[in-house]
C-alpha cells in the first residue's frame, strides 16, 4: 500500500487510494471513448466513479460495525478490484467476526433499495448489457450493488462470505484449523476465477483470482503466526546476538558489517546502551548506490520510529508492531537499554520450530 495516497478522514478512518486505481479510470475511459466517443467515456466514468463510492461505503459498514466492538479501522484504501478496510484486530468471538463480515454486504442491499425506489430496474435481457451505457446509468448502479453483495457472500476467504464461513467453523474447531479451511475454499475459488478469467479474456478476473488466493494464503499464515506468539513472551523469541553500530559509524562501517556478518537490521546504540534506532540493509543499499559519500554518518539513513517493549512483553505485541511497518522491534530493559531485538524473520523461524 505504499503507492496510494490520502484523500482525507471520514468517519474516524483515512480514505486513501492506490495510484493503479487511477489506470483503471484510464482504461475505462479509453476503451469506452473507442467505441462510443466522448460522452460514452464520461457516463462510463461517472459509473465507475459512482460504484467505487458504493464500494467505500461497503467498508464503511464493516469500520461502523467493527467499532461497535472497540476495534479500530485506521484506514480504508481504493484498489482496482475493490476497497480494502485494514482493522486494528479482526474480531475472534466468532459471532462478532459474524456481524462485521455481514455489514458491508448489508450497506450495498440498502444502497440497491433505495435505487430501485428511486426508480432503477434491470430487466433479465438487459443483464448481458451491463458493461455499455445501454441500461442507463442508475439501473447498472442498482443492479452491480446487488451483484456485489452476492459476490461478497461466496463462502470463500478473504471474501466476506469465507469470513462468516471461517466464524461458523470456529464454533466448531479452533481458530488456525478454521482459518486453513476457509482459506483452502478460497484458493479453490480464485483457482476457478483464474480459468474463467483467461477463459473469456477477462483481465480483471485474473486480477481478482490472484488477489483472493495471495489474500487468502496471508489471512491464513497470519492467523496460525499469531497462534503461536500468543503463548510466547518477548525475551524468548529475541535475537540477542548482534553487531550494533555506534554513533559515530560511517556508511563505509555499515557496510563492513553487512558483509562480515548475516544480519538485515543493525541497531544503533549510544555509550549507555539506549537505541537510537535502526540501519536496514535495505536503506545502505540504497544509499550506497546512491549519491551519498561512504563516509556520511550511518545515523543518516536509520530508521528512528522503533516501538520498544520490555522482556515480559507478550509476542504478540510485537506482531503488531511489525505489521506497522517497523523493520523491527527492540526489546529493552525497564531502564530503557536494549537487550534484543525481534523481526519477521526468527518469528518465522519460531514458528518452524513450534512446529506450525
Amino acid at each position: 500500500m505504499t503507492w496510494s495516497f490520502s484523500l482525507g478522514r471520514i468517519l474516524g478512518s483515512e480514505l486513501r487510494v492506490h495510484v493503479t486505481f487511477f489506470l483503471l479510470l484510464a482504461w475505462v475511459g479509453f476503451a469506452a471513448y473507442s467505441s462510443g466517443g466522448l460522452p460514452a467515456a464520461v457516463e462510463n466514468l461517472i459509473f465507475v466513479l459512482a460504484l467505487f463510492a458504493c464500494v467505500v461505503a461497503h467498508e464503511f459498514g464493516h469500520a461502523l460495525m467493527a467499532r461497535r466492538y472497540g476495534i479500530k479501522t485506521p484506514d480504508i484504501t481504493l484498489l482496482p478490484i475493490g476497497g480494502l478496510a485494514r482493522l486494528e484486530r479482526m474480531p475472534e468471538k466468532p459471532m462478532q467476526e459474524v456481524w462485521v463480515a455481514l455489514a458491508g454486504p448489508a450497506v450495498n442491499i440498502v444502497i440497491w433499495l433505495i435505487l430501485v425506489v428511486l426508480g432503477a430496474g434491470m430487466p433479465l435481457e438487459t443483464m448481458a448489457q451491463i458493461d455499455s451505457t445501454g441500461p442507463g446509468l442508475m439501473n447498472r448502479l442498482a443492479y452491480l450493488n446487488l451483484l456485489l453483495a452476492a459476490f461478497n457472500m461466496i463462502p470463500a476467504f478473504p471474501m466476506d462470505g469465507g469470513r462468516v464461513f471461517r466464524a461458523l467453523l470456529c464454533l466448531k474447531m479452533d481458530r488456525v484449523k478454521a482459518t486453513r479451511v476457509a482459506a483452502l475454499a478460497g484458493q479453490i475459488v480464485a483457482v476457478a476465477f483464474g480459468f474463467w478469467g483467461l477463459s473469456v479474456g477477462n483481465p480483471i478476473l485474473v486480477l481478482i483470482a490472484v488477489f483472493v488466493f495471495v489474500a487468502a494464503n496471508s489471512e491464513s499464515h497470519d492467523v496460525a503466526m499469531r497462534s503461536v506468539v500468543r503463548r510466547v513472551l518477548a525475551r524468548d523469541a529475541m535475537i540477542t546476538e548482534f553487531h550494533a553500530l555506534s554513533p559515530t559509524d560511517t556508511l563505509a562501517t555499515a557496510a563492513q558489517a553487512v558483509i562480515h556478518t548475516t544480519q538485515h537490521e543493525f541497531p544503533v546504540l549510544d555509550s549507555a546502551g539506549a537505541l537510537l534506532g535502526f540501519v536496514t540493509r535495505d536503506r545502505l543499499f540504497t544509499a550506497l548506490t546512491g549519491d551519498i559519500p561512504r563516509s556520511d554518518p550511518a545515523t543518516s539513513i536509520m530508521v528512528t520510529d522503533i516501538p520498544q517493549v520490555q522482556l515480559a512483553c507478550g509476542l504478540e505485541t510485537v506482531l503488531d508492531g511489525l505489521h506497522k511497518g517497523a523493520p523491527a522491534i527492540a526489546v529493552c530493559t525497564q531502564a530503557g537499554n536494549m537487550v534484543g531485538y525481534i523481526t519477521r524473520e526468527n518469528i518465522g523461524e519460531l514458528m518452524v520450530i513450534q512446529g506450525r
